[in-house]
């Protein structure tokens, strides 16, 4: 059945990718920038372009109003600098910011208008040191010191906010180091994941599976990802033909 959903990040690496598949499924897609230049860019890819500042909580409820959507897929993130060691810190600091009062700002709009589901990228290399391969239940690095503390931080807020939007159902991808069109060849750490296999959780995580916590990356000693593949019917190996 063809969902409306609402990309929140749709210019960004995920995003790009992420509304052509949904679009090839025939789901009908809007999709925000913060750049009025970024959005022919959306118009380009087929969705519908909003220009708005997801830390301006009432634009960004009129926004989603406007869409009336079934599900919001949470793809924000501001890290354009963090390869700049001048400016990592600060990076850091702003998408901490971005997954704190970002995150609160969306979930508040799909609770006020009654949006079904909300999915929302995190990240998978914050679990606390302990026996691998780590699995969804086990705790977060909430000890951490220094630059992973914010990002750490950051990412507590922002599933917390997700996981506990209830009306919507709030789904958390934890996603492995992107690598593919639009971010690097290789990934930057381990576990990886390719940014269309990434999309493509996102995609499944709209139509599927239960609320809660998956891990989306590839499979290796450190991460388990079987509930994705259980529940979302997720491979890691799909790729954009």
């Amino acid at each position: 059945m063809p969902l409306r959903v609402f990309v929140a990040g749709g210019a960004g690496v995920i995003g790009r990718r992420l509304i052509p598949q949904l679009l090839g499924r025939e789901h009908r897609v809007t999709a925000t920038t913060r750049s009025a230049g970024k959005a022919a860019e959306i118009e380009k890819l087929g969705a519908a372009p909003i220009v708005v500042d997801v830390f301006d909580a009432p634009a960004l409820l009129r926004a989603v109003e406007a869409a009336r959507p079934d599900v919001i897929i949470h793809q924000l993130t501001a890290l354009s600098l963090i390869r700049d060691p001048a400016q990592a810190s600060d990076a850091l600091a702003r998408n901490a910011r971005l997954r704190t009062e970002g995150t609160r700002n969306l979930v508040t709009a799909a609770v006020a208008a009654h949006v079904r589901r909300l999915v929302a990228q995190s990240i998978v290399w914050v679990y606390a040191p302990g026996g691998e391969p780590h699995v969804e239940d086990d705790s977060l690095d909430v000890t951490a010191r220094g630059l992973r503390a914010v990002t750490v931080g950051g990412v507590v807020a922002l599933e917390s906010a997700v996981l506990g939007a209830a009306p919507t159902e709030g789904l958390v991808l934890r996603y492995g180091w992107f690598y593919g069109p639009g971010a690097s060849e290789r990934p930057g750490g381990s576990p990886g994941v390719h940014v269309d296999a990434a999309a493509r959780a996102a995609v499944l995580a709209a139509e599927r599976g239960a609320p809660g916590v998956y891990n989306v990356c590839e499979p290796g000693p450190t991460v388990s990802i079987d509930k994705a593949r259980r529940e979302l019917g997720w491979d890691p190996t799909y790729r954009v033909a």
